[in-house]
């Protein structure tokens, strides 16, 4: 019997030591590859991508060299893959600048460490799904054009591309690093990581917002300021972060006119104001 027990004992020591074996051999890599991207030159031809985005343009040239060190960061430790496409250069940087943007100013160290796959498709996905409604089953399907799910982003190229290089209400990119943002602090509820001092005043401002756009979806009429959100902001908290996360980037002069105190909440909490980035 004693035996049976040394060699458990000795089992598990084994299975702790290669444990911890490989995660010293992880952290060494990974700081090894940190120190290559602190030595790294921005590529040249990142910047001519870069110049054509609107927010990088009215960028400080202190947050422009910040936002290049994240973007080679984001870059080097995420994996891209396309399908029925091939990943180029402005694909990677149009997204992970995007994605950068959303953490630029937020005390943080983590560069999305939870994710590790960018998938990219030429055009919207179809997906099924199957419902359940009284113990009734229904196969249905619904079209997206980006996605947020465990270590995976799913994104369309086809929008994602046209909404980087255009202000417009909607940027997919910016919806779904949102929702990344979100599940920071472990849930996807529209409560990104907040300082306790400041969660009351988040939720009651933003579940405000978002119980009377609810309301108003829920009618289908008299949508008023609420047009701005739009019905999707409807289907639940963490769709309504994202979408006036959106907003707020894309559309901040129309934000800030109707929803100021959204905005300002908005504005602590990513710690940049967008509209000196989009002035003209």
């Amino acid at each position: 019997m004693e035996s049976y027990y040394l060699r458990l004992i000795l089992f598990f020591a084994f299975l702790g030591t290669t444990i911890l074996i490989f995660w010293l051999w992880s952290v060494y890599k990974k700081r090894q590859l940190l120190e290559r991207i602190v030595k790294m030159q921005f590529p040249e031809n990142y910047r001519h991508i870069l110049e054509r985005v609107p927010h990088y343009r009215k960028l400080s040239p202190d947050d422009k060299e910040k936002i290049e060190r994240s973007i080679l960061l984001f870059i080097h430790t995420k994996s891209f893959t396309g399908v029925k496409m091939d990943v180029t250069d402005e694909m990677k940087v149009v997204i992970a600048f995007y994605a950068c943007l959303l953490l630029l100013h937020i005390d943080t160290d983590n560069c999305y460490d939870n994710l590790k796959h960018i998938i990219l498709y030429p055009s919207p996905v179809v997906l099924k799904s199957v419902r359940e409604n009284g113990g009734i089953y229904t196969k249905e399907d619904f079209i997206i054009d980006g996605q947020s799910a465990n270590d995976t982003v799913v994104l369309v190229w086809h929008d994602a591309r046209r909404e980087a290089y255009h202000l417009r209400h909607d940027n997919v990119i910016v919806h779904e690093f949102a929702h990344e943002i979100d599940y920071m602090d472990g849930q996807v509820d529209g409560v990104p990581p907040l300082e306790q001092s400041k969660y009351h005043e988040w939720t009651s401002v933003l579940f405000k917002d978002f119980q009377k756009l609810s309301d108003v979806a829920l009618k289908e009429r008299d949508w008023g300021k609420y047009k701005l959100l739009g019905s999707y902001a409807a289907t639940n908290e963490a769709e309504f972060f994202a979408v006036v996360t959106e907003r707020f980037f894309e559309s901040p002069h129309s934000l800030k006119r109707h929803f100021p105190e959204l905005y300002d909440e908005l504005k602590a909490f990513y710690r940049i104001d967008p509209i000196e980035l989009v002035q003209k």
